[in-house]
Parts: structure tokens; sequence; C-alpha cells
């Protein structure tokens, strides 16, 4: 869903530059930061650890929501991954005067009507729960036959908006596996402990971090991104 750029202009808003960056009474202009920066629309820190350890070598100042607490916060209204992320890119980007990723991603559930899908963040009813959200899954897969089909796959969908809310890019990445019975492994995070990588044997939450981060959902959409953000990093600061 596209929204009119003019709509989330606000030029008497106050500044959003972010908390702790401003220029120091007397400093000198030469102490400013001045690679073009690049904000991933959440505040979910374990994204942001992902989207620097992916594109970090890119000369970009990568940066989450964290730094902009007046930033506002964006319904996900739209009811599919890709109208979601559309969604977050377009309506802050303007805001924060800066390129913006939006992603949302989640866990798709063949066998159960494509669930958790959009819903997988808030899947037990709270936000972020991943204990009860995991808990739901393994109840919901209890109540199908025995045999049944437990595949499921991670999707990603990534939106780069540059600084007036114009779409600049759009990427998918899905990473297949199965669901297992019960938790496997600390490590990741959402219901990683419950998702088998048939190619390892082994769940995201037993495998470590560099071989999550390069077969993810989410390593595959931002790496769609690359060519973008190359030529993003290469331009002026914004």
């Amino acid at each position: 869903m596209r929204h009119s750029h003019n709509r989330y202009r606000f030029p008497s808003r106050p500044d959003l530059t972010p908390r702790g960056h401003a220029l120091a009474a007397g400093a000198g202009a030469g102490t400013l930061n001045t690679m073009t920066k690049l904000i991933l629309g959440s505040r979910n820190k374990k994204k942001l650890r992902e989207m620097l350890d992916l594109l970090g070598d890119l000369g970009l100042d990568l940066s989450d929501l964290t730094p902009y607490p007046d930033a506002p916060e964006v319904a996900e209204t739209a009811g599919t991954f890709v109208g979601n992320a559309t969604l977050k890119a377009t309506t802050l980007a303007p805001v924060l005067r800066a390129w913006v990723i939006g992603e949302d991603s989640g866990l798709v559930v063949p066998a159960l009507g494509s669930d958790p899908g959009v819903d997988s963040a808030l899947y037990a009813g709270k936000h972020g729960d991943d204990a009860g959200n995991n808990a739901k899954l393994l109840a919901e897969l209890a109540k199908l036959p025995p045999g049944a089909d437990r595949s499921a796959y991670y999707i990603s969908t990534a939106v780069l908006s540059d600084p007036t809310g114009k779409v600049v890019a759009t990427t998918e990445g899905r990473c297949h596996g199965v669901i297992v019975d019960e938790l496997r492994g600390a490590g990741g995070f959402g219901y990683d402990p419950l998702f088998l990588v048939p190619e390892y044997g082994k769940t995201f939450g037993e495998l470590p971090p560099e071989v999550k981060q390069a077969m993810s959902h989410r390593a595959k959409a931002f790496a769609q991104l690359r060519p973008a953000l190359e030529r993003l990093g290469r331009r002026p600061p914004v």
C-alpha cells in the first residue's frame, strides 16, 4: 500500500536528530559524521544486530529507531508482509529525513493455514512473547493428525525508502525448514528453537549465528538490497 509522500512531510516538526548525536557546543563541523544514515524501522535489537552483521561493511551509518524516541509507531495494518514493510519505510523516512529500511517477517506453516504469518510476533496475544508464541505453535500442531506435514518457512520482506518516502527497492527472502516437537537450542529468537534446518539437522536455536546469518530469510532479503545500498554508500550524505 503506497501512501502519498506529502502526507508524511512535517516541515514544522521538531528536529528528530538522534539523541546523543547532536554536535557539542563549540565543536567544529568536521566532527560531524559524514556517512549516509540508514535506519532500520524497528526497535528490535536482535534485528539490528543482524543488520549490522549483514550490512556493516557498506560504509553507512546504521542504526535502528532507538536514537529516535519521538519517531512515530507505525501500525502494521496492511495484512501482508510487503504491505507492512512498505508502511514502515514510507512513513518513517520523511519524518526522520533519512533512508529507512522497513522490514516485516514471520513464520508460515502451511498446515495451519499459513499461521502464524503476519501475526507471528503476537501469535499468543502479547507482542514479542517468544515463549508464549512457541507454546501456542506446538499446541496448534498437536491438534493435527499423526504424520501431518510440519514443513514451514520463514519469510522476510525488506523495503528501502529514500528520505522523501519514495520506495527504491523491495526484496523478499525465504528459508525453508520443519517445525520440531520441542524446543532445541538457546540461540536466535522468535521461533528459532523450533525451526529445524534439514541440511544441518539442527534448529536455528542450535546453529551458530554465522551459519544462520548465511542462510536466513533476513539475510537473503538484505543481500538483495546490497546493490542499491552500495550505490547509496557512494552518495554524498543527505
